[in-house]
């Protein structure tokens, strides 16, 4: 699947950033792609900061029937030979032993996670990502599930959900995910355009987009997505429109949309620029942005999140806890955890992921922090992740883990994009504190600041246009 927010450490940021970019990639700044690694320094106790038992768990199925050309996620590509052109529901399916070896060795390392905490209250979200997970058949979908459920407990309303691509399923497969307790669904479709979709190696076409939308409805389920992808090669501001159309006609009850990032070691970093043709330039990304955001809203999508569009009550409760800077587990190849204050990204090779395993089971790896971290790290990430959504940096909150000072340092760095309209101040009612009162507010003391201003958040769209650059500036307060 496309790097995408609904993914367990969502997209590549590698770095932090130092120049504006159309839409920053979150986060995986954090973690790097080789063995096991983690980024902890002793400082503090992340008590104040809302750290507990995870409550969410990421499972990475990593199966495709090919990679497609943009991305570098770690995936297994099982290859033509395992999808034969017949409708699916006429497929005579076997089992493949390399998605059984896998998610036996994936049971594995689940059944061997040790916790840290007195208590460990059951999942009330789990998101199976990949990869393609469709693709794997529901009994090993129900293995895992029931590891899960028997060592940490599944909440009997916990949203469970499942990326599924356009021809890995029927409606014979969907009605058994459900009764399995799948009740999310993230199609991914990317585009409405034939010679879009082989442009980027996608293994569908639009007949089978068509298909699966119908399935999906035919099933009666209510909480699905649809993922679009924008900045494509050689594609028009008109094809995106009407990918976006199309996508609202279609009824979703959750919209992604992903601006393509480059990747190097992927067949389009081989062959492609960015902002060289046939890649928009940045300044046409934007108004790919600008126009997915003006159609949306204008459909009554929220625009809750910097990809993420949800109809009300559809908002992706899995991935909240990813930009509340909440924990999680993660489980599978290439995933990447967040418990006790330690990020932890598992190995992306399949024999290096085994040994991982292999280690586990004999206490020889550790992932679980003690809830000691930088905290200038815990900063930054919740600045970043705040300003993904539309809820915002909430200022109380974060003055009272870092420092009143701090707040006012980020105010003051602020005060010439909240005259410009790029950053919205908001009171504790969410009205808007106009720029000259907010100006007035930054020259008094913190006690102030934090009488008046509750929110701090990016203008929809222009101030998620410039992300990168403001979060550079909250940065550059933060570690100078």
């Amino acid at each position: 699947m496309l790097r995408t927010t609904s993914s367990p450490i969502f997209s590549s940021f590698r770095g932090r950033p130092k120049t504006p970019r159309l839409i920053f990639k979150a986060f995986s700044v954090l973690l790097e792609d080789s063995p096991p690694s983690a980024r902890r320094n002793a400082s503090t106790n992340l008590t104040t900061l809302h750290q507990g038992p995870p409550t969410s768990a990421y499972v990475h199925l990593p199966f495709c029937r090919k990679r497609c050309h943009y991305c570098d996620f770690p995936i297994l590509a099982l290859g033509s030979s395992s999808v034969s052109n017949a409708p699916y529901e006429e497929r005579q399916e076997e089992d493949d032993p390399r998605i059984t070896n896998y998610v036996n060795l994936l049971v594995r390392e689940i059944n061997a996670t040790r916790t840290c905490f007195d208590t460990n209250p059951n999942l009330k979200t789990v998101f199976f990502g990949g990869g393609t997970p469709s693709l794997v058949p529901p009994k090993l979908v129900s293995l895992v599930l029931e590891t899960l459920s028997s060592r940490f407990g599944l909440c009997p309303d916990a949203e469970i959900s499942m990326e599924m691509d356009p021809g890995t399923f029927g409606g014979e497969k969907l009605k058994e995910l459900m009764g399995l307790g799948v009740n999310r669904v993230s199609l991914g479709v990317q585009a409405f355009q034939d010679e879009l979709l082989k442009a980027c190696g996608r293994a569908h076409g639009v007949s089978e987009v068509y298909e699966a939308i119908e399935i999906v409805k035919a099933c009666g389920v209510e909480n699905w997505s649809m993922d679009l992808i924008s900045s494509l090669p050689h594609q028009t501001l008109e094809m995106w429109e009407e990918s976006l159309r199309l996508a609202i006609e279609s009824q979703p009850s959750h919209v992604s949309v992903y601006d393509l990032q480059v990747e190097q070691g992927t067949k389009f970093g081989n062959v492609y620029t960015p902002g060289q043709s046939p890649l928009p330039s940045e300044t046409q990304s934007a108004e790919f942005y600008k126009t997915a955001s003006s159609m949306l809203r204008g459909a009554g999508y929220e625009h809750y999140e910097v990809s993420s569009y949800s109809k009300e009550g559809f908002k992706c409760k899995h991935n909240l806890i990813y930009w509340k800077n909440k924990p999680f587990y993660a489980f599978g190849l290439g995933s990447a955890s967040y418990v006790g204050g330690l990020r932890f990204s598992r190995p992306r090779r399949l024999k290096e992921y085994t040994k991982y395993v292999a280690d586990l089971e004999n206490g020889a790896a550790n992932w679980c922090g003690d809830g000691n971290v930088d905290l200038k790290d815990v900063a930054t990430d919740i600045i970043m992740l705040s300003f993904r959504t539309s809820k915002g940096l909430e200022l109380k909150e974060f003055g009272e883990a870092f420092g009143r000072k701090v707040v006012k340092s980020i105010c003051k760095v602020y005060e010439p994009y909240v005259e410009s309209g790029h950053i919205v101040c908001l009171d504790d009612m969410r009205k808007e504190v106009m720029s000259d009162e907010f100006k007035k507010l930054v020259g008094n003391d913190e006690k102030k600041i934090e009488d008046h201003v509750r929110y701090l958040r990016l203008r929809d769209p222009d101030g998620f246009l410039l992300s990168n650059e403001l979060i550079s500036l909250a940065f550059g307060v933060i570690s100078p």
